[in-house]
């Protein structure tokens, strides 16, 4: 995608200070176009924004302030899509406040796809990163585009199981795309440019604030069809994107656990407030069945690559059934016969568990059911 012939003025309104998302709609349904609002005179902005603001706008900013964010823009797969191109979001335009604009890493196209934010603690425990990727691999695998906020534990979970389905997934975050935070994710935030898109509305060169992640959580709902909560204490921001899910019309889900967990409390109370039970994948695609368009939009081709690591997969997961079909194993057993780590078989069974293939015994045991 080309640089917008008007990127310096976009930019330009993007740098007003005081100038949010709330009164940068305004001003954008009444002007549509960034020019037209730099050119007004304060007396036509005042009644939109206020004379501070009105003041500032019609100042402008300097034009050193713009060049970092020409500079993101001319390097390959980096785009901004602004409120009045095409490629902008159905989903956000019926926002309160919807962003004016996004900054996008990778292919704009995977923002046009049926979504499913999946969010959750930064401290999970290792059965909930397995519950988080394994239910995030099997969405993507039925064509739900994972969306996550690129933080520990929950998110990257979902990030990675989004990845390796049909569909991929899709990071917001709360800073400039220049940066990576946290710099522990900087390989998953190259894989997910390379393979799905990363989005900000903030400026290039913007540190992480506290402040950031509330607006960031609003576009992760704001993007999704559902959002599916998978541990999370009472104090979580979770439970943040949880209620703007709500208040955007869009499903809430929930998994459960331990009512001896702390990460359990606020799922179990999303759960009495109305969020939907999950134990499997299942339960997520009965309610947005109806949601979804009856032809799913085209995953991107897949290179030979990819087709042969997919095959693999598929292989390893046939392999996997058919050596259950003799009776019940144990995992060490399975992870021998298969030539995996524990780690990896771990997985697998967790999303065969999830599909309903499988059930697991007392004794850890696991069973095929078909």
């Amino acid at each position: 995608m080309p640089i917008l012939a008007d990127a310096d003025a976009w930019l330009t309104l993007e740098a007003i200070p005081g100038l949010g998302p709330d009164a940068a709609q305004r001003l954008l349904r009444a002007f549509d176009l960034p020019a037209d609002i730099l050119a007004a005179h304060p007396v036509q902005l005042e009644p939109l924004v206020g004379q501070t603001l009105a003041r500032a706008i019609a100042q402008g900013v300097d034009a050193a302030a713009l060049q970092p964010g020409l500079d993101w823009l001319a390097q390959p797969d980096n785009h901004l899509i602004t409120w009045n191109d095409p490629a902008y979001p159905a989903a956000l335009r019926d926002l309160p406040a919807p962003p004016g604009w996004l900054y996008v890493k990778g292919d704009p196209a995977w923002l046009a796809r049926p979504m499913l934010a999946i969010v959750g603690s930064r401290h999970a425990t290792p059965q909930g990163l397995r519950d988080a990727e394994a239910l995030a691999r099997t969405l993507s695998e039925a064509g739900l585009t994972i969306v996550s906020g690129l933080a520990l534990g929950i998110d990257t979970a979902a990030h990675n199981g989004g990845l390796a389905g049909l569909a991929s997934s899709v990071a917001v975050v709360g800073t400039g795309l220049d940066r990576v935070y946290p710099a522990r994710n900087k390989a998953l935030a190259h894989r997910l440019a390379a393979e799905g898109a990363i989005v900000s509305e903030f400026p290039i060169g913007t540190p992480p604030k506290s402040g950031h992640f509330p607006r960031r959580n609003r576009i992760i709902s704001g993007l999704s069809l559902g959002v599916l909560v998978i541990e999370a204490a009472l104090e979580s921001g979770s439970l943040i994107t949880a209620r703007l899910a709500a208040e955007q019309g869009r499903e809430v889900f929930a998994l459960p656990g331990s009512i001896h967990s702390t990460l359990a409390k606020g799922c179990h109370r999303l759960i009495k407030q109305g969020a939907k039970l999950v134990e499997s994948a299942n339960d997520v695609l009965e309610e947005l069945g109806r949601l979804l368009p009856k032809t799913l939009p085209q995953t991107p081709p897949q290179t030979s690559a990819d087709t042969a690591a997919s095959r693999a997969a598929s292989d390893t997961d046939a392999a996997l059934l058919a050596l259950l079909s003799g009776g019940p194993l144990i995992l060490d057993q399975l992870a021998t016969r298969l030539g995996l780590t524990v780690e990896d078989v771990s997985v697998k069974l967790l999303a065969a568990e999830m599909q309903g293939a499988i059930a697991k015994l007392p004794g850890g045991l696991y069973q095929r059911l078909f």
